[in-house]
């Protein structure tokens, strides 16, 4: 009959609150002896700890992040029944075992002879009966090629990898280098989807050097900065690494070009806070960005190519039909940019409102990931806080970002005199794969002129 087992923590030796970075198994799962239950770090070392015996998990008591020591639970294991097993064990070998010679004597003949003299070998089987011996079968497969541009683990920097020896064990088998793989998990950690992710960019040759005989970026070597005075260790944000990751991986996969410009938004601003009584009473605050998304969407509409995608291959430029902008928002946990869709079809006066409904749900955490995709085109406007001029990073899929900054007023030369007037500096970034210098300077200036003289929205 089984029992349940409850499986603590074995001794680790003389640590203590060791942290665990990454739960193996859940509730239901089989196990067997020696499979890695969890993995615990101390002091950048890793290690896995086994299950000391065959069954079911019935209820795991860990989480990640959780700091264990000698004797903690970590699981509560149905053990298999022991006769079971041994069934098990038995099937599992008669399978392993190879078949019996046809003209062997039948089994209980067999047996009853096997009984009387036990202390002899078994009789030769005839050569006809005898099989081939497997020498080739025998031979254990050959490890698996190397994917192109990457290196074996135990070369490079794989030492050094943030990585558990389950993760390290996994791409072994598959001849990654860890030290070119960049991890996801905890801390940086690479998890065994971050090692299958690389393969498969390796593979499909679109990893920048795939191709490229091993090459990689510098490692930056870690510094112990406290030995210089006092510091804190502050970790990061779930949101605010995952967009770390995307912009880094946005920096490196798109050759970005920035193109600056200038706008005179003199009337546009008179005519906006002609219409804020408007649009209160409407429920809505008009901001200068809701003029921005429509003046975007004039822009796109006259040259569509900024309103694409390039495909997967790399072959084929997708252009979108429909017009879902996005607006950077930043928040406490980080940036996020919900997407304002179907822009072209909206007055100001339900922009206005849409973005101060999804500005206030990202701040309050309570956006949903849909909300989140499917964008054209970005907008990021510092308008709020001030600067002149800033470099926006394409946020890849999209091909072009829109930078805004704080809008300042300057003396132009206009009939005869010096006027002063409303200037907004504003930076294009766009995908020189996708997007050339002349076309990058028409955009902006067609932007330019459209948020000079309002009217071009209408039309």
């Amino acid at each position: 009959m089984s029992e349940t087992q409850t499986i603590r923590v074995p001794d680790i030796g003389d640590f203590k609150d060791v942290e665990i970075i990454e739960v193996l198994v859940k509730d239901g799962d089989q196990v067997n002896p020696e499979d890695a239950l969890i993995t615990i770090e101390s002091d950048k070392a890793s290690m896995d700890i086994p299950s000391p015996a065959a069954g079911t998990v019935q209820s795991v008591k860990v989480s990640a992040g959780d700091k264990i020591n000698q004797g903690d639970v970590i699981l509560l294991l149905q053990a298999a029944d022991e006769a079971a097993a041994a069934d098990k064990t038995a099937e599992s070998n008669a399978e392993k075992k190879p078949a019996a010679p046809e003209k062997s004597e039948p089994p209980a003949k067999k047996s009853a002879a096997t009984a009387a003299k036990p202390s002899q070998p078994p009789p030769e089987s005839t050569p006809e009966s005898t099989p081939e011996p497997a020498t080739d079968s025998a031979q254990p497969p050959p490890p698996p090629a190397t994917p192109g541009g990457a290196e074996t683990v135990g070369s490079s920097q794989s030492h050094k990898a943030h990585a558990s020896p389950s993760v390290r064990r996994f791409a072994r088998e598959l001849g990654v280098d860890l030290g070119l793989v960049r991890g996801s998990g905890r801390k940086g950690r690479i998890t065994k989807d971050d090692v299958k992710a690389f393969t498969k960019a390796v593979m499909s040759g679109n990893r920048v050097f795939g191709n490229t005989g091993g090459f990689a970026l510098p490692e930056i070597p870690a510094v112990d900065f406290s030995k210089y005075g006092p510091v804190e260790d502050q970790p990061l944000t779930r949101l605010r690494k995952l967009a770390g990751q995307h912009l880094q991986r946005c920096w490196l996969t798109v050759p970005q070009v920035t193109q600056f410009d200038e706008a005179d938004i003199t009337e546009l601003e008179e005519f906006r806070k002609s219409k804020m009584s408007a649009a209160e009473k409407a429920g809505a605050k008009l901001t200068l960005v809701s003029f921005l998304l429509k003046a975007v969407v004039v822009a796109l509409e006259q040259y569509p190519e900024f309103n694409s995608s390039l495909s997967s291959d790399g072959g084929s430029l997708i252009v979108k039909k429909y017009y879902h902008i996005g607006v950077a928002v930043n928040t406490d946990e980080g940036l996020m940019v919900p997407i304002i869709r179907d822009v072209d079809q909206k007055g100001l006066y339900e922009l206005a409102q849409e973005i101060k409904d999804l500005s206030e749900r990202a701040r309050n955490k309570q956006i949903k990931s849909s909300e989140l995709q499917g964008g054209c085109f970005t907008i990021s406007s510092l308008g709020g806080i001030g600067g002149r001029f800033f470099t926006p990073i394409v946020n890849t899929p999209e091909v072009a970002i829109l930078g805004v900054s704080k809008a300042y007023m300057q003396p132009v030369w206009q009939d005869g005199s010096f006027e002063p007037r409303l200037t907004l500096p504003f930076a294009l970034s766009y995908d020189h794969r996708v997007i050339d210098g002349v076309a990058g300077v028409q955009f902006t200036q067609y932007l330019r002129t459209v948020l000079t003289d309002i009217r071009h929205i209408l039309l």
